[in-house]
């Protein structure tokens, strides 16, 4: 079945919502404006419509690549925000730490090392209850 990009957005949102979670997605929706608005539906039917929701993969595997990759790259925010949504996913402990270690092989050390300060604490997050 074809979907066209209004479903996709739509296919989008929901899984946006089912792995950042509804409060921090409304508070992104709350300050989207006319600069950024065409930015954030991109996102969300792209990486969460065309991508997150692909049925191939689990949540949790998903959520293991990105952060890996994410890590790798040094985007650390975003890493962050996907650390925390592991409260959603079902990545453990255990899985950050394997993937800190891939990282750390594949990417290099200072970039594990950093990525490592950043999960840690948003293990802590998530261990005080923010997931968002």
């Amino acid at each position: 079945m074809s979907r066209n990009g209004t479903d996709r957005l739509k296919e989008g949102m929901t899984t946006r919502r089912a792995v950042l979670g509804d409060e921090y997605v409304d508070r992104m929706e709350a300050t989207k404006n006319g600069f950024d608005g065409a930015f954030q539906d991109l996102i969300t039917e792209a990486a969460w419509g065309h991508v997150w929701s692909r049925p191939d993969w689990s949540k949790r595997d998903r959520s293991i690549v990105t952060i890996a990759l994410l890590a790798a790259l040094g985007h650390y925010d975003e890493m962050a925000m996907h650390v925390r949504a592991t409260a959603r996913t079902g990545a453990t402990m255990d899985d950050i730490r394997e993937v800190m270690l891939h990282v750390a092989i594949y990417a290099g050390v200072p970039a594990a090392n950093a990525a490592i300060k950043v999960a840690k604490q948003a293990l802590a997050d998530v261990a005080d209850g923010r997931t968002d």
